[in-house]
């Protein structure tokens, strides 16, 4: 073993995720949360969008009582830069002023996500969000950082080692392959659509106060919208909350809703349905049905 492996080492036994008041986890998901902890090695998330993938992140570091590092991939994101990176503009500008900062060029290093991470004064939780949008060398070229919990600056000749392990959680949407070697080295769980029983413990958390009717009701159009053949994006959980509130906002009963539901699209189906083909297409099986109905 390293000695940046040893130093990363936890001194206490590992703390274990219950869930929280305000996220609804699965066992199976806790089981994932508590392996990848166990086992310290980073925990790769894959679900729907808006399963609640970077939310847990946020509810595993309040549950831990550890502080939280995001850092959010982009198309363009590099692995470097989740290390640090070196400003070699602001020096070339600083050096033409004359500023005496030119001298010591660890004022023109700037620290990244895993830097900052690897020397926190505790162990935090680290998430690297949408890995799937960097480009297929991105998790490769993280492999080595995550294994060995140290980087080296070539700028400085200094090599930063992680003074705890961080718990790290990454998410994917699939939208691309990730490689093999790198999965290999993560816990993998895939975090299911919720069914209809533990989506009505998800929309308790958020509206408690909520009618058992209109909550039957929505739900009712909700799965039956999922269901709906040739959706180009079908809601998420995020969408139906955000429904939700609007349904509450306009204090629509529990008729108003089923009523729509079954003569045209949803009553705001703007919060559900995010282009105009799946509206287009709700219209033209809402059309449908109306003429068999007739007949």
């Amino acid at each position: 073993m390293s000695a940046a492996q040893s130093a990363a080492q936890p001194a206490t036994p590992a703390a274990r995720f219950d869930g929280t008041e305000r996220y609804v986890a699965t066992e199976d998901l806790k089981l994932a949360v508590n392996a990848a902890l166990t086992l310290q090695r980073p925990l790769l998330i894959k679900g729907e969008p808006g399963t609640g993938k970077t939310m847990l992140a946020e509810e595993v570091a309040a549950a831990l009582g550890r502080p939280l590092l995001q850092w959010h991939i982009k198309s363009t994101t590099k692995a470097h830069q989740g290390l640090y990176e070196y400003d070699a503009v602001s020096r070339l500008r600083d050096s033409q002023l004359g500023d005496e900062k030119v001298r010591d060029i660890r004022n023109y290093i700037v620290e990244g996500v895993l830097w900052q991470a690897f020397e926190a004064d505790e162990p935090v939780v680290l998430l690297i969000d949408e890995i799937d949008k960097a480009d297929i060398e991105f998790p490769n070229d993280l492999l080595r950082e995550l294994d060995r919990m140290e980087f080296h600056v070539y700028e400085t000749r200094q090599t930063i080692r992680a003074r705890h392990r961080p718990l790290v959680i990454i998410t994917s949407n699939n939208e691309k392959d990730l490689p093999d070697a790198f999965l290999r080295r993560c816990f993998f769980h895939y975090i299911r659509f919720p069914d209809r029983d533990t989506m009505r413990d998800i929309v308790a958390v958020h509206y408690p106060d909520l009618k058992q009717d209109v909550l039957r009701a929505a739900l009712d159009t909700f799965f039956a919208l999922r269901e709906a053949p040739g959706l180009k994006k079908k809601p998420s959980t995020s969408e139906l909350l955000d429904w939700l509130r609007l349904l509450l906002a306009e204090d629509v009963a529990a008729a108003e809703i089923q009523a729509h539901a079954a003569t045209a699209v949803p009553l705001m189906a703007g919060a559900l349905l995010k282009n105009e083909q799946d509206m287009q297409l709700l219209e033209r099986l809402a059309a449908m049905t109306r003429t068999s109905t007739r007949r």
